[in-house]
Formats: C-alpha cells, structure tokens, sequence
C-alpha cells in the first residue's frame, strides 16, 4: 500500500498510526478488537509490515486472530501532547445520529461512560 505520505529512500522516516482489527474466539458470540499502534517507518508500506509482525506475536498463544485488515495514517506532526495519532475519513448520507448508531453506538460496544465534564467556566464536575 502506498499513498502520498510516503517518503523516498534518505529521507526522514516519520510516524505511522496503523489500526488492526482482531477476533477473539472460533465460535459466535465473537469479540472484535481494533488496536491503533504507533510506528516509526519510511512509508506507509513499512509502517504495515511492521503492524502486522506485532499482530502475528499479539495473536500467538491466546484464542484471538488477525483479520487482516490495516488501515494506515501518516502522521505530519512529531509525537507529543494531543496531536492526532489517526484519522479516517468516510463519505456517507446518513445524519448525525444514525451515522454514530451505525457505526459507533451498536450497543454492543464493550465500554464505559465517562462522568460529566467539568464546567470549565465555574470548575464544577456537575455543570450546577
């Protein structure tokens, strides 16, 4: 896979988030787990390889498999606090919330619920 992030032969090597997507278990109810991992490559090709060589070891002795998707992101700005890490953009006609339940908010998610934001303007948690 190449795109137009990567970068030729002698120059800087840059960061790559790769995203993977996993199943645990041979039998239905199945668990998917996609996992975002950073790394430092010449290219979105390298940045691949090395992904799925951490899938293969992720993957050995445990009832989960690779599916073998890698989706790559070249990232522009050097690591540290908040920069983006990954992005994937999708084109559809659905509104707001029915795009969120459609691919976001199934209901079968295996998360949490975070309290509510503090009220930055009074320094609340509540928002009171």
């Amino acid at each position: 896979m190449t795109g137009p992030g990567d970068v030729g032969e002698g120059v800087r090597q840059g960061w790559y988030g790769v995203r993977c997507v996993f199943q645990y278990g041979a039998e239905a109810p199945y668990v998917y787990e996609e996992r975002i991992t950073v790394w430092r490559a010449a290219g979105f090709d390298e940045a691949v390889a090395l992904a799925e060589t951490e899938a293969a070891e992720y993957v050995a002795d445990i009832d989960r498999a690779y599916l073998g998707l890698a989706q790559v992101y070249h990232m522009f700005d050097e690591l540290g606090h908040g920069v983006e890490v990954y992005s994937l953009m999708r084109d559809s006609d659905l509104p707001a919330d029915a795009y969120l339940t459609r691919f976001f908010d199934t209901g079968d998610e295996r998360q949490g619920t975070l309290p509510a934001a503090p009220d930055r303007s009074s320094g609340r948690v509540d928002g009171s």
